[in-house]
């Protein structure tokens, strides 16, 4: 009698195959993140990231191709929570709407040979957006959460320098390895990045904060399910291991913002103490004695 394999042991085979040996471990689910602010501190700043000149873009190299992505200004938004004297306690949350994404590509006739020039290809684009589901089928309510892209800021570590009142200058200088989770489609890992803060001051205030990527951070297309598709929900034939050397499997992302105090309490009013509210009416005061009453004056005479 002939043996049959069991057909959970032939999907397992076929996927460890499909996959380069190794299944693919997704991120967890998240449609959108949050960040707490620090414990409150009289040195704490609320700053709002401004959408004039912010940039975020990330670049995708294999063998034959190149591709550039990038985003407008004004899909950038967000805030920080910083305290100058203390850099480790800051906090952040970082917002990108992808729905504006522009890719450019280059491609060379084969590996090893000059890449050309850059186009922007508009089927490239397009699929560029089947992969990440925001195309134009994608149903609205998820288009909406795959065009979240989101870093939250909690934890800060090697910084050059952790107490702006001890450095000089009009322009303060910071290199430092920012943590957190990074949410791309509906999906977060933690991540870490190094980055580059210019603190501009006037005097002893705080005018603005520049924020820059010194390394790109490295995101891997697979972990966050951004694969081949047709369409949304539509997987395509061909893996994103079977596309490779043309297709490169990771992005790597670069960001820059300019962040500015808000006026905004840095303290959200949910985390204010309970008897911060408006002050209670005063009580009324003693009774004392009074004159008698005054006699009520007579109705008007009837007409």
């Amino acid at each position: 009698m002939s043996r049959r394999f069991p057909r959970a042991l032939v999907f397992l085979l076929a996927l460890a195959s499909a996959c380069g040996g190794e299944p693919v471990k997704l991120a967890a689910k998240a449609e959108k993140l949050e960040v707490k602010p620090p414990p409150p501190a009289p040195t704490t700043v609320h700053l709002a990231i401004e959408g004039s000149s912010g940039k975020l873009g990330f670049d995708m190299e294999a063998p034959i191709e190149k591709i550039r992505g990038k985003v407008p200004a004004s899909a950038l938004s967000g805030e920080v929570w910083l305290d100058p004297t203390d850099l480790a306690k800051s906090r952040g949350l970082v917002h990108v709407d992808l729905r504006d994404l522009e890719l450019f590509q280059r491609t060379a006739p084969e590996e090893g040979k000059e890449f050309g020039e850059e186009v922007k290809n508009d089927t490239q684009n397009e699929h560029a957006r089947q992969w990440l589901e925001i195309s134009p089928d994608t149903p609205a309510d998820e288009l909406a959460k795959n065009s979240v892209v989101e870093f939250a800021l909690t934890r800060i570590s090697d910084a050059s320098a952790t107490d702006l009142s001890k450095v000089t200058g009009p322009e303060r200088k910071v290199t430092f390895t920012a943590s957190g989770d990074f949410l791309l489609h509906q999906r977060k890992a933690e991540k870490s990045v190094k980055l580059e803060a210019t603190f501009r001051y006037d005097g002893d205030a705080l005018r603005e904060v520049h924020v820059r990527s010194v390394e790109p951070l490295v995101i891997g297309l697979d972990e966050y399910d951004v694969r081949p598709r047709t369409g949304f929900s539509k997987l395509a034939a061909k893996t994103l291991e079977q596309l490779a050397p043309k297709v490169a499997k990771e992005a790597a992302v670069s960001l820059e913002f300019t962040a500015r105090p808000d006026g905004k309490p840095a303290i959200p009013e949910a985390a204010a103490p309970a008897n911060s509210g408006p002050p209670a009416a005063p009580s009324p005061a003693p009774a004392t004695p009074s004159a008698p009453a005054a006699e009520p004056a007579p109705a008007a005479a009837a007409k």
